[in-house]
């Protein structure tokens, strides 16, 4: 039986640490959130083993990291992963994080000897909870069909995207630049239609069978403009994360996106208001806020 180690059980590292539990593997958690561990341990997870042992006992490590700070501490601090890696144990990050940080994870790894993939995941809390995540590998085809079996106890839709590490980071923030521009899209359109008078619900029904349908539409409509509840499924800080590398990327290659700066600037916006620990959908909200704030000011003048 496969022993194998998970880095980060924030909302996303949880429940697929969780699935690799139910599919019979031995699991070794860690987590700076006690209560996350905590929470691991009552699915019977193994804790309190320190990250400069797990490379020692598992033969993959996945690590699910909220940042590049974050990733930066894990793989290449005071014992990290990078100082311990061995090519008897598979890394695999899969953090959102910038291409450039995980091609220097990859080169520092490689370098000690280990073995290294950056496989980002898509399909928010809710793929991760039913074991239906989108896996974007880049690296060695050889290690991703070694870890392939590993990867599919934890989602549906695995690919290689190519032997380039940040191949499917790249993947990735394409898929999050365009998360951005949907949510967005959805906001403005459902607060236009209710102020023209549209049952939101009818309008759902209609579209979703209709070229305007998208999933990010279901997701945000059903699960929290529908409840009125903003509770994150995925922050609007994170997003801003990746739109913040994707536009980084831009730059690099030297690609003009003018519609997508000004997107960014919208939701730093949005961040700068305090609206940033909230899921992503909260900018529906927003927008209804500022148009009823200048309706009312209107009244007034």
């Amino acid at each position: 039986m496969k022993k194998i180690g998970f880095i980060g059980l924030g909302n996303m590292g949880l429940p697929m640490s969780a699935n690799l539990l139910k599919a019979g593997y031995i699991v070794y958690g860690s987590d700076i959130n006690e209560k996350a561990e905590d929470a691991f341990q009552k699915l019977g997870g193994k804790i309190s083993t320190p990250v400069e042992e797990l490379t020692g006992i598992c033969e993959v490590i996945f690590t699910s990291l909220p940042s590049n700070k974050a990733a930066e501490s894990v793989y290449f601090g005071k014992h990290g992963l990078i100082e311990q890696s061995s090519n008897k144990c598979i890394l695999i990050d899969t953090s959102t994080i910038s291409p450039e940080l995980h091609q220097k994870i990859e080169k520092a790894i490689e370098e000690n000897g280990g073995q290294f993939i950056a496989a980002p995941v898509s399909g928010g809390v809710v793929g991760a909870v039913n074991k239906t995540l989108t896996f974007m590998a880049g690296g060695s085809k050889t290690v991703f069909d070694q870890a392939f079996p590993v990867m599919e106890a934890m989602g549906e839709n695995i690919f290689h995207i190519s032997e380039k590490v940040d191949s499917g980071t790249i993947t990735k923030l394409m898929n999050n630049l365009l998360i951005g521009y949907y949510t967005w899209g959805v906001a403005e359109a459902l607060t236009l239609a209710e102020k023209s008078g549209l049952d939101l619900k009818q309008l759902f029904e209609v579209l979703n069978v209709s070229y305007g349908q998208s999933r990010i539409y279901e997701r945000n409509y059903e699960s929290f403009i529908a409840k009125d509840d903003y509770n994150p499924g995925f922050t609007l800080k994170l997003l801003i994360k990746d739109l913040q590398f994707a536009m980084e990327l831009s730059e690099q290659q030297q690609v003009e996106l003018p519609i997508s700066k000004t997107l960014l600037a919208n939701y730093q916006k949005a961040d700068a208001k305090g609206y940033g620990d909230l899921d992503m959908s909260i900018v529906y909200k927003m927008i209804q806020e500022h148009n009823n704030t200048n309706k009312e000011e209107e009244r007034l003048v």
